[in-house]
């Protein structure tokens, strides 16, 4: 199958960073394939908000691939025993999920290589954000290389690229460039422990740098607060 250049699989959790990598994806002109994971996270709100959404900010098609990190655990975000933190701390917090964007950007390029798709997007960001490891420009920069040495059409020279286009913004830029595509920002799922209806707490760290984000762009925050 011949990669087309034009075909992205996107990485979509629901969240507010993914929602804006969509978007920019199809203002680029892509034709993208949204691709979520059930993978044993606290809730289901933003797998909800994924179904929801992808279709509506342009999307192909959304696939949901389950897997369970629980097994793993690790995590806040995986092991119902770890708190997740609701004030800020030091070094790199318990919601970091041990490779997490390594395991989904590899299923990511399977999906890519079946579709004859040539770029993979993904919402991480090295500016305003939790310090996890696999967010970094260094980390990306070395999974293409890897994903390219390692799969069927990178050595028949028909390379992926790995898009990140959030990975240099402030998070009060990526709201005002989400804005700008009309990215509805309401029916995104940041939360680390939002509720079965979508509510967020308001006091977890994701919380805290979406809520940041929107006070810096100037623009109302419309998150749903429990």
């Amino acid at each position: 199958m011949t990669a087309d250049v034009t075909d992205a699989v996107v990485l979509f959790s629901g969240g507010m960073d993914s929602a804006t990598v969509l978007a920019i994806a199809r203002a680029q002109g892509f034709r993208c394939h949204a691709l979520s994971f059930d993978y044993g996270q606290r809730h289901e709100a933003e797998l909800a908000a994924a179904a929801r959404l992808a279709p509506r900010l342009g999307a192909l098609d959304h696939r949901c691939v389950r897997l369970d990190l629980r097994a793993i655990g690790g995590s806040a975000l995986t092991d119902a025993s770890l708190a997740v933190p609701e004030a800020p701390g030091e070094g790199i917090p318990v919601t970091y999920v041990p490779a997490r964007n390594t395991i989904f950007l590899s299923y990511a390029v399977a999906v890519a290589e079946v579709l004859g798709a040539g770029a993979i997007f993904i919402g991480v960001n090295a500016v305003d954000y939790s310090g996890y490891p696999d967010c970094r420009p260094a980390f990306i920069e070395a999974f293409e290389r890897v994903a390219n040495l390692g799969t069927r059409a990178g050595v028949q020279d028909r390379p992926l690229r790995v898009h990140a286009p959030l990975i240099a913004l402030s998070k009060a830029q990526i709201i005002q460039q989400g804005t700008r595509l009309a990215v509805p920002y309401a029916e995104t799922v940041s939360c680390y422990q939002a509720d079965a209806a979508g509510r967020a707490c308001g006091r977890c760290d994701a919380c805290r740098l979406r809520a940041a984000g929107f006070e810096a762009a100037g623009i109302a925050d419309p998150t749903r607060y429990r």
